[in-house]
């Protein structure tokens, strides 16, 4: 019997390899692109790149630990999550959870740049945590993460001054439970 490999998971494979053209590019040209195109920050409302940069920021990552980091994760994580709602809504969660957190770093945080998928991740962990939901039950799963990924991301956000956007991190969670709450919903009545 042959065995053929197959492109199992087109929205999260697709948006993988994407974001490794972005981190090439990136090298290629000395983070240059990266800062141009895929990384958001505070720029005049004038500048017409400024609003790509809501949404392509997600497809920027600073070096290979950055990206290999959020790979990691986002294929673990988005195959399942692709397979139960499919890759329309896939992406759309996509794009709303990229753009929430895009406004809220140009907004709130005015002297730094924001760049890379950790926002799609933590959407994506909530939000398969709720896969399971049933009318009227939280899953325990859903609280765990809650407090165990959400929780740690606002302890660090107060203790460590690093380079990590924790509060991307809690904006992505929040988008996963909300879209959690609604594709669930959606789903259970069709």
């Amino acid at each position: 019997m042959r065995r053929r490999i197959s492109y199992n998971s087109p929205v999260v494979l697709t948006f993988t390899l994407i974001c490794l053209g972005v981190l090439l590019l990136g090298l290629l040209t000395k983070q240059r692109s990266t800062a141009l195109l895929f990384s958001v920050y505070r720029a005049p409302l004038t500048d017409l790149l400024t609003y790509p940069r809501f949404f392509l920021h997600v497809l920027g990552h600073s070096g290979w630990s950055h990206y290999l980091g959020n790979m990691l994760m986002l294929l673990i994580v988005g195959p399942p999550l692709e397979e139960k709602y499919g890759g329309k809504k896939l992406v759309l969660t996509m794009a709303i959870t990229a753009l929430v957190s895009g406004l809220v770093q140009f907004i709130f945080f005015p002297g730094s740049a924001l760049l890379g998928a950790s926002g799609i991740v933590f959407m994506m962990i909530v939000l398969l945590s709720m896969t399971d939901m049933r009318s009227g039950r939280i899953p325990v799963t859903l609280i765990l993460v809650l407090i165990f990924y959400i929780g740690r991301e606002a302890v660090n956000g107060f203790a460590l001054k690093d380079n990590v956007s924790q509060i991307t991190h809690i904006v992505g969670g929040a988008c996963g439970a909300v879209a959690g709450f609604i594709l669930n919903r959606r789903h259970r009545r069709s």
